[in-house]
């Protein structure tokens, strides 16, 4: 039965995505060669038109990935792959930690692996033909190893953690688990932005002293206070631009990308920023953390509860292991198949992203002249090639951010 359920939800999840990406292709498409009235004094048509061509080529190669994706998760459930590399590991070292993290590590991999085809066309495809790439392939290969090792570094100790708690701590592991988890994710928090991420960019003091004099009185009006003002050599990967602050606690910093500061005015540059500290002052991040944390410890639970039961491991093609311990053969399982069952979970959580935009976008109104954001969002909306004319029920599914109209008027009216 649950085999039957299993694959039921992943035919639902397969086709939804396909529906929606296919009506965002066809939507954008279909406005193509009109400019919104809305953006018609300040984008032009060939600009137009490269957002909706870029849009298009990226939401066809996702269709691409969902079918790949889907093809390697058959592969590894009802096809015996996981059975296979369970018997294999376990042959090779035995019940212990060695054969858990091997197979975690070999289901990772190969996953990594099947994605590649789709992150090397993106990077160096598409990226590269509508003019966003910046990187060469030893920067990418370079970023590749950096990621590997991080990831082991912080995520081996994690798995042995996880792993010796599965084992030993009784029935109630989960909550000892959601508890290393919660403090795994706050350090990280902290140590990302002063020993991670420089392993990837070089981040230099705002030198424009002009600058930073206005955002350092911005952030006094706004009570944030952050370890500095920096900026990003964004450039180097791509020509795409952002901003953003990033940390917790007294560890909080503010980066700008390069590309950013090149393109945008004083004004717009403080009113992007200010919409950055209205996240903050709305206490977005916070609430984000609270639920993430939250649904965390659910699941743990239904993966406490499912770990136990047979038809968890056999209704997706694994037999589970006799006499010795099943904790990480459990972990790949429920971690493979989650997203299937949740995936109409997802408008939900782009509901409140966006929401928490609007309020952002409100707040840096009341702060700066709603006028300089929306400036500075048409600019980096034309910059970034960012579609103006997003398929209603697509975006509402996928979209974080609001769409482009709907932002602008919501600012207008606090003009």
């Amino acid at each position: 039965m649950f085999t039957l359920i299993f694959l039921a939800a992943l035919v639902v999840m397969v086709l939804t995505k396909l529906w929606l990406a296919a009506r965002q292709v066809r939507h954008v498409g279909l406005h193509r060669n009109a400019v919104p009235p809305r953006f018609a004094d300040t984008i032009a048509l060939p600009s137009h038109q490269k957002a909706a061509d870029y849009t298009i080529a990226r939401t066809r190669l996702s269709m691409l990935e969902v079918l790949a994706g889907a093809a390697v998760l058959i592969g590894f459930t009802m096809l015996g792959g996981l059975q296979w590399l369970n018997q294999f590991w376990l042959g090779m070292f035995g019940p212990g930690y060695p054969y858990g993290v091997a197979l975690i590590a070999s289901v990772a991999l190969i996953g990594g692996v099947a994605e590649l085809p789709f992150t090397l066309y993106g990077q160096f495809g598409i990226e590269e033909r509508f003019g966003f790439n910046k990187m060469t392939p030893g920067l990418w290969l370079a970023d590749m190893v950096k990621m590997l090792l991080v990831a082991c570094a912080l995520g081996l100790p994690l798995l042995l953690a996880v792993l010796w708690l599965m084992d030993r701590a009784g029935s109630l592991w989960w909550v000892w688990t959601w508890l290393v988890w919660m403090a795994f994710n706050l350090l990280l928090l902290i140590v990302f932005p002063t020993f991670i991420a420089p392993l990837f960019n070089k981040f230099e003091p705002l030198d424009d002293e002009s600058l930073r004099q206005r955002i350092e009185a911005l952030m006094r009006k706004c009570g944030f206070a952050s370890k500095g003002l920096f900026v990003m050599d964004g450039s180097k990967r791509s020509a795409h631009g952002n901003a953003y602050f990033t940390g917790f606690g007294a560890a909080k910093r503010i980066v700008f990308f390069d590309t950013l500061l090149s393109r945008l005015s004083g004004d717009e540059i403080e009113a992007v920023l200010a919409h950055e500290l209205g996240h903050f002052k709305r206490r977005h991040v916070a609430k984000r953390i609270v639920v993430t944390f939250a649904l965390s410890l659910v699941f743990l639970a239904l993966l406490g509860w499912l770990s136990t039961r047979t038809w968890f491991y056999t209704g997706l093609g694994v037999a589970p292991n006799l006499g010795v311990s099943n904790s990480a053969l459990a972990l790949v399982l429920f971690f493979l198949t989650l997203p299937v069952f949740t995936f109409l979970l997802g408008p939900l959580s782009s509901q409140s992203s966006r929401r928490h935009e609007f309020e952002a976008d409100a707040f840096a109104a009341d702060q700066t002249n709603a006028s300089h954001l929306v400036s500075a969002l048409v600019k980096l909306y034309k910059d970034n090639a960012s579609t103006l004319t997003p398929d209603p029920l697509y975006s509402a599914f996928y979209y974080s951010h609001p769409p482009a109209a709907q932002r602008i008027d919501r600012l207008l009216a606090h003009a």
